[in-house]
């Protein structure tokens, strides 16, 4: 079995700066849990998105397993637009109802979906039979976890904490099983 830990990451300041974007007070805490969660879980490796924020929740566990953390571009948020969006509610609802949809300068669920599931299939590739954490954000961990089971839905995203982390254990390419860790 290939496990992958996807870990949204930990509350972050807001920042128009996406990639340089860090954890809060909060945030940094709360990566103390994370370390505590899979501490324990004999992890190989260690990906996360270039986002700081992402790369920062997923530090202490690469950390305490003396691991380098790789970078995965293709992990990195979905783009929901490259202009300031007025009412964001409004534009991510649209999104996820309509797969195909997307703002100017934005990816589509589909687009961002496939991105983020060609990425998966090559750790699991590269990784096979590995316990892998992997740093990540909401609206492209949920677009993974819904393209091998649709009740990963919009609701389900409205509904991540921050940080949350989902185990997901595959046979090759084979999803089993999806499973919470759970977060105090």
């Amino acid at each position: 079995m290939t496990n992958l830990y996807l870990v949204r990451h930990a509350h972050s300041i807001y920042t128009p700066d996406e990639m340089g974007r860090p954890l809060s007070k909060k945030g940094l805490l709360d990566t103390k849990y994370i370390n505590n969660l899979l501490e324990d879980e004999d992890i190989h490796i260690v990906i996360s998105s270039p986002y700081k924020r992402a790369f920062q929740t997923v530090e202490g566990v690469a950390n305490h397993f003396n691991l380098e953390i790789e970078i995965e571009f293709e992990l990195r948020e979905r783009k929901l637009s490259s202009y300031p969006i007025d009412d964001f509610e409004e534009a991510i609802t649209k999104v996820w109802e309509d797969p195909s949809f997307c703002l100017k300068g934005g990816e589509s669920n589909k687009i961002a979906q496939q991105r983020g599931i060609a990425c998966i299939f090559k750790i699991l590739e590269k990784h096979k039979g590995k316990n892998i954490v992997i740093g990540t954000h909401g609206n492209i961990m949920v677009l993974i976890m819904n393209y091998f089971n649709a009740r990963y839905d919009f609701d389900f995203w409205k509904n991540l904490m921050m940080p949350d982390i989902y185990k997901l254990s595959f046979e090759d390419n084979n999803l089993k099983a999806i499973s919470r860790v759970l977060i105090n």
